[in-house]
């Protein structure tokens, strides 16, 4: 017997100015952006602050609650650096790896990933030889495929980079997989992009974009639902 997928519908699939909607698997939990990118006096910053201060309160000590509030504020510089390039959606992946480890009770360990999607501008141009565009230009981006989806025609590739010594960042590998999704005005395109250090796992987190990929649409699929019912 085969069992149709359930999903949960999120507030934001009802939004009357949205332009593209979109199902996550199973381990992710999205990044309220907007809450916390809120300027600072307005309720929705108040509401942060509210949500916040039960950790500040268990925090040990004064150094620990000043820790916690940098650490907040390091992500928040991230987060606003990717809104700045068209980023309106972030999602943290929590897996539990197939292959098990020694000493680990018999589960594979946690494997962790960052969903990011991402908006761009393009030039005028069909559909196809923008998605093929966005790879052909790219540097250092390996593995391409190009395939039609539901949503129309779309490019995957994936990249590994190291950050530099200067970056302060931790000298680890990054796979990145990106979809790139043109819009059906042709002038713009989504790009998702999915990052883990994990990256002997490329195969199955490849198979996880393909999985988000195909579930975009740039026409309200509630709308359908709703026409369907009557």
């Amino acid at each position: 017997m085969t069992v149709a997928p359930r999903f949960i519908v999120d507030d934001s699939a009802k939004d009357p100015d949205a332009d593209i909607w979109f199902a996550e698997p199973a381990g992710f939990t999205p990044i309220p952006l907007d809450l916390l990118l809120a300027p600072p006096e307005s309720s929705a910053a108040r509401e942060l602050r509210t949500a916040f201060a039960p950790f500040l309160d268990a925090a040990p000590g004064e150094v620990a609650r000043q820790r916690f509030v940098a650490q907040v504020a390091e992500g928040q510089q991230l987060l606003a650096a990717l809104r700045e390039i068209g980023t309106v959606h972030c999602s943290i992946g929590l897996h539990c790896d197939d292959i098990e480890t020694a000493g680990s009770g018999g589960r594979g360990q946690p494997l962790s990933s960052f969903l990011t999607l991402s908006w761009r501008h393009t030039t005028v141009s069909s559909r196809a030889a923008t998605a093929a565009r966005a790879v052909a230009s790219a540097d250092g981006h390996m593995y391409v495929e190009y395939l039609e989806l539901p949503c129309g025609p779309a490019t995957f590739s994936q990249t590994v980079r190291t950050p530099s010594a200067s970056s302060g960042l931790p000298q680890v590998p990054l796979l990145q997989i990106h979809a790139h999704l043109p819009h059906p005005d042709c002038k713009r395109m989504v790009v998702l992009t999915l990052s883990t250090t994990a990256v002997a796992r490329r195969d199955q987190y490849r198979a996880i974009l393909k999985q988000i990929a195909e579930t975009v649409s740039f026409d309200n699929p509630l709308e359908a639902d709703t026409r369907a019912a009557r």
